[in-house]
């Protein structure tokens, strides 16, 4: 992923900033729970540097849905950005996740995001919308991901959008443009967000720390963290937010999607993936089951 990339990561303070002055009003709405809701996973399936790794070594490209839904329990599914799911797609992954807690998480299509602004897109928004809708009880959250150059002088376009979709479907937005988390306009959005019901995207990414809101409208985070291919830091800043989500747990928050980045073409993204749950199970007092990574075989080694 090129947003928020940096040549220099060494360069970067990745401390997690203090949560955001509305978040106390989500709080007080909230009784915290024992079990709160955690999905996580990445952002893509087909990589064959998972074959042999977290995937059988005989595992063919057609079935790479199947033993990643059998590792993981979501994914953020950027594919949906690009086409709206046909039927027969549909109809593949529900059955692909049968039998098990997987959610997809699909991003809304960028024809409707980037192309049109959210206006004038009423027909593709119900065939979108009619599509995952069908995934039944294995949809997720669904993100709206905003161009970047939208800004909140579009406000009134984004919030008729959002009164006009459906009740039952969850969605979080991803602001990007930087005038958004300006102090009173974004404490403002967050209240205009929480009266409709919809939820916020948290981007934790190297170059963009503006985009590390640490904002909520609900009680549901749904955070990307891009990690850096295995950097130092990748494992120090899961810690803190780590530490980050008990707070949260403790004080209300209900659900967390948590899509994590490898950075790269996402080949270390298993690991570190292991890595959160290890740490969410330890200190968060969840129990959530971890990938099955085998061990690679050493060139040249003889046992």
């Amino acid at each position: 992923m090129e947003f928020g990339k940096v040549s220099n990561v060494d360069s970067v303070n990745f401390a997690l900033p203090p949560g955001q002055a509305f978040n106390a009003h989500v709080w007080s709405h909230v009784t915290p729970t024992a079990n709160p809701g955690v999905f996580i996973g990445g952002p893509i399936w087909a990589n064959k540097q998972y074959v042999g790794k977290i995937y059988p070594s005989s595992a063919k490209d057609r079935d790479f849905l199947h033993y990643y839904v059998r590792q993981f329990n979501t994914i953020e599914l950027n594919l949906t950005h690009y086409q709206i799911p046909t039927p027969a797609m549909i109809d593949k992954w529900r059955a692909e996740a049968a039998g098990t807690y997987f959610v997809y998480c699909p991003k809304f299509p960028q024809m409707i995001s980037h192309e049109r602004m959210l206006v004038a897109s009423e027909g593709l928004t119900d065939e979108f919308v009619n599509s995952i809708l069908s995934l039944e009880e294995h949809l997720g959250m669904s993100f709206l991901q905003l161009p970047p150059h939208f800004g909140p002088d579009h406000w009134p376009a984004l919030e008729t959008y959002l009164k006009n979709l459906p009740d039952e479907l969850d969605v979080a937005v991803e602001f990007r443009h930087p005038d958004w988390f300006r102090k009173e306009i974004w404490h403002a959005t967050l209240e205009k967000l929480h009266d409709l019901h919809r939820h916020v995207v948290i981007s934790d990414v190297a170059g963009r720390r503006d985009v590390l809101h640490m904002g909520l409208s609900s009680p549901v985070l749904t955070l990307r963290f891009i990690a850096n291919e295995g950097h130092p830091s990748d494992y120090t800043r899961t810690d803190a937010w780590v530490q980050c989500l008990k707070d949260w747990f403790d004080k209300g928050l209900q659900t967390a999607y948590l899509f994590i980045h490898g950075g790269g073409d996402n080949d270390t993204a298993p690991e570190l993936i292991r890595y959160w749950i290890r740490q969410l199970n330890e200190h968060c007092d969840l129990n959530l089951r971890e990938p099955h990574i085998q061990p690679q075989v050493v060139q040249g080694s003889l046992f």
